[in-house]
């Protein structure tokens, strides 16, 4: 913007065209108003400092969880990730994705409790069949 605002400048400016009503052959263009543009500088500041670290909320938030899951887990309460990330150390330690296809699990007994009885699910299924284990 800056080197468009010289050029500009430099062709509408009052040393260049005369603004006398006496010539009727000069070129009637009006000054430029504003040819810069003006930025101003603005200060953010924080509405209340930081405490300390914030509660766990949301999917972080610790819940409880059924026993058919603590089986699973580990723990009588858990954050629906660290949730996740146990049903999925479960599952590689066992060994029990399709060797043909990785996105499917084939479920053992105590992955069949958490997951409604089904035999075979697949990987996107996990997050949504997990939700009634959180009480």
């Amino acid at each position: 913007m800056a080197a468009s605002s010289a050029f500009l400048s430099t062709f509408i400016s009052p040393q260049t065209v005369s603004f006398s009503p006496k010539s009727s052959t000069s070129l009637r263009l009006l000054p430029p108003t504003n040819v810069r543009m003006v930025r101003t500088v603005t200060l953010a500041t924080a509405s209340q400092p930081a405490t300390g670290p914030r509660t766990p909320r949301g999917i972080m938030k610790p819940r409880r969880v059924t026993p058919e899951m603590q089986d699973v887990v580990g723990a009588p309460e858990i954050p629906r990730t660290q949730a996740l990330k146990q049903i999925w150390a479960y599952i590689k330690e066992h060994n029990l994705q399709d060797p043909e296809n990785k996105k499917i699990i084939n479920c053992d007994e105590k992955l069949k409790k958490i997951f409604g009885g089904k035999d075979r699910i697949g990987f996107l299924e996990i997050a949504g069949l997990i939700s009634p284990h959180f009480l």
